[in-house]
């Protein structure tokens, strides 16, 4: 499964890829929206995660401009500023799975196969590495 992992983090973003890379996914990652966009629209990925709160082009946009050119892209969005509004926002957009951040690794990699297959469930209040 192919992964394209966003967030203007760039620490937090290449670990995370590389943790899901250990663990037998195949990630990537870009630290703003419009590299993601452009990276997306090949086609090329499965899923992507993608922040919402980014400079430029937020999570959002990027997911709305990915749908157009590949709408079978699963979304996984995470935040560590999120909210109710918010996320019935990004459900509403089409997001199949919303985070807060911190997240455990392997509550990531359920819902990234969950949004894969466009069947996420909502997650609960245990998703921190706290």
């Amino acid at each position: 499964m192919r992964i394209l992992l966003v967030d203007d983090e760039f620490e937090l973003v290449s670990a995370m890829a590389e943790r899901l890379n250990m663990r037998g996914l195949e990630a990537d990652y870009a630290t703003s929206g419009k590299a993601a966009v452009e990276k997306a629209r090949q086609c090329q990925y499965d899923v992507l995660v993608v922040d919402l709160k980014m400079p430029g082009m937020d999570g959002m946009e990027v997911m709305r401009q990915v749908k157009e050119k590949c709408p079978d892209t699963g979304f996984v969005f995470l935040t560590g500023y999120g909210s109710e509004d918010q996320k019935s926002a990004s459900e509403a957009a089409g997001a199949t799975c919303y985070l807060m951040k911190p997240v455990k690794i392997s509550v990531l990699m359920e819902k990234i196969d969950a949004a894969a297959q466009s069947a996420c469930t909502i997650p609960g209040k245990d998703n921190s590495d706290a």
